[in-house]
């Protein structure tokens, strides 16, 4: 390793190293920078972290972008990533992504850099009441003491205290002691000089084995789904091992919803169940998956006769889900997972885990599939006509010629649009749905298969969209892991992003397809009450958003391969072409 010249120590220098060094010690492997005057001691440790080798590190001019981006990192990996950012309004634009993070039980390491606390309140440049600032989305926060004094071999109590720090802030913010993962908040003020040397025990701290009696340091295990979480700080319930064990009786069916993992589809599987699996909970395959879920919970003879249900996950994306949930009559079981606890009937029962019986209702099970299998839809192009193709009578070849050139001539819609994304993608590829008119579309009709899904659905904004793809993509591409991440959204979720297309030079570019759904506006709102109450003008105005943005553009100026598609044939060839860094197809839909 190459020497690094050393001048004058800071203490803002040496605290900014003992925090990262016990972040990087206990696992932490990504840091995302914003830069800034107030954080250039944090950021400077993190730079030489980099040249070490010890982390990725991500460098964002907006820190709006930069806390999606580790949001998306730690949604793939299960551990937090780090965010550092100066003081001011940059501190203000992480809340997006902590009240994000909290919701959906995703750990989050905010790292916020501040004046000291004799410059809070007397007019002090940039300078506002950060601590306490994400106090209701939190799992721990701390502001922390002034750096006070240069430490040149790490045996300073200053040095130790911001070691322990990082210890509680990692445990919390993985849910340890809690049942929620998410995120924490650590204020760094700092006086002058902001920074100095980066101290020569730095990498020797940051590889040394945390402290014995310390829980086990986190690892990028990949699962999100931990059995825990859920709760805020001021929510906290009594600690609990219930396992509910599912008796024969009650009609039961599982309701998967965003995040909800494997898990629902193996108890489904094992008691013999009907699964209504979104397409964002990473549970949509198997057997027992039921194809158009939301017509068939409100028939009386299957929804309406529901007695029993086991929730997994966060369901967001049907009110006929919602409305069941919401019943008084049925016994609701929500097992405990990483994001906010499911309780709309307020009597649902919340369990860490579900075991099942010996004996399920194979009727009950029947009815369900058999009108799953009715309801079902086939996306898929209709097979060419080999007969006709190869018939020797000039007008039954000439139909089918003019047939095979209808089909690849053929428009675009959002059941295509979905279909493909859906059949492009594999166990291996990542699929990130923004929260737009087409995340509905694909939950309505797209067929079970066992990908890995991501969608901030904690809140469902379509807040840092494109940015937490990107962090999706950058975890799960490591150490050259094959695969390609898909994000699929609507126009106004990816406008809303733009920022986040910008990658500085010289970082590492992920394989990444973004699919932009372009129909000129929020055609969302054309399926809620609001369509049925105003006034054309007035939906036009302050509804739709109607934008005419020139997509192409906006991939010009940021450095990403632009395709325009208008047919499914393009679309398909698109999807599977080789992906050697940051695509945008942009596919137009009519309104």
């Amino acid at each position: 390793m190459e020497s690094v010249e050393r001048g004058p120590q800071a203490p803002a220098t040496d605290a900014a190293a003992a925090l990262l060094a016990g972040l990087v010690s206990r696992g932490v492997r990504h840091l995302v920078v914003s830069p800034g005057s107030r954080s250039q001691a944090l950021a400077l440790v993190a730079a030489e972290l980099e040249r070490a080798g010890l982390v990725r590190l991500h460098v964002r001019i907006d820190e709006r972008v930069a806390g999606f981006t580790a949001l998306g990192i730690a949604r793939e990996t299960g551990v937090p990533a780090a965010v550092i950012c100066t003081s001011g309004t940059a501190v203000a634009n992480l809340l997006p992504a902590a009240l994000e993070a909290h919701h959906s039980g995703v750990p989050l390491l905010l790292v916020t850099a501040d004046r000291p606390p004799e410059l809070r309140g007397v007019g002090a440049n940039q300078t506002t009441r950060q601590p306490g600032l994400f106090h209701s989305a939190t799992r721990f926060e701390a502001d922390l003491p002034v750096p006070e004094v240069v430490d040149p071999d790490a045996t300073t109590p200053q040095t130790d205290d911001f070691d322990a720090i990082a210890a509680t802030a990692l445990a919390a913010s993985i849910g340890e002691g809690a049942r929620a993962a998410g995120p924490v908040h650590l204020n760094v003020p700092v006086r002058e000089p902001l920074a100095g040397a980066v101290p020569a025990w730095l990498l020797e701290r940051a590889t040394r084995s945390a402290p014995a009696d310390e829980a086990t340091e986190v690892d990028a295990s990949g699962a999100l789904y931990q059995g825990g979480g859920g709760i805020g700080i001021a929510d906290v319930a009594p600690e609990s091992d219930a396992v509910f064990v599912l008796e024969p009786g009650p009609r039961t069916i599982v309701v998967a919803g965003a995040d909800a993992g494997p898990a629902a589809e193996e108890l489904a599987h094992l008691g013999g169940l009907p699964l209504v699996a979104e397409i964002v909970s990473g549970a949509r395959f198997g057997r027992h998956v039921v194809h158009a879920y939301r017509a068939l919970l409100r028939e009386a003879h299957l929804g309406g006769r529901v007695e029993r249900v086991v929730v997994f996950g966060h369901p967001t994306l049907s009110r006929e889900v919602a409305l069941l949930l919401g019943r008084d009559d049925v016994d609701v079981i929500a097992v405990r997972g990483p994001g906010e606890p499911v309780n709309l009937n307020g009597q649902t029962r919340a369990v860490d885990a579900v075991r099942a019986g010996e004996a399920s209702d194979r009727e009950w099970l029947g009815e369900w599939m058999r009108a799953s299998r009715a309801a079902a839809v086939d996306l898929s192009p209709p097979a060419p006509d080999a007969d006709g193709l190869s018939s020797a009578v000039p007008h039954e070849r000439l139909g089918a010629i003019n047939a095979e050139v209808a089909v690849m001539r053929a428009p675009v819609d959002r059941a295509a649009l979905v279909d493909a994304v859906w059949r492009a993608t594999w166990p291996h590829d990542r699929l990130v749905f923004g929260s737009s008119r087409l995340v509905r579309v694909a939950d309505e009709l797209l067929a079970g298969k066992r990908v890995a899904v991501h969608a901030n659905r904690g809140l469902a904004g379509i807040d840092g969209t494109i940015a937490t793809a990107t962090g999706v993509a950058l975890a799960s591409q490591g150490e050259d892991r094959p695969g390609v991440t898909r994000l699929l959204l609507g126009d106004l979720a990816f406008l809303h992003d733009v920022g986040a297309l910008l990658l500085p030079p010289g970082e590492h570019e992920p394989r990444l397809q973004v699919v932009v759904g372009n129909d000129g506006g929020g055609t969302i709102f054309d399926g809620l009450e609001v369509a049925g109450v105003a006034g054309v003008d007035a939906m036009e105005r302050v509804q739709y958003t109607p934008q005419n943005a020139r997509l192409e553009h906006l991939a010009l100026a940021f450095g990403w391969e632009y395709r325009r598609v208008t047919t499914r044939v393009a679309l398909d060839q698109a999807l599977t072409s080789a992906v050697g860094g940051r695509q945008l197809i942009e596919v137009p839909l009519a309104r």
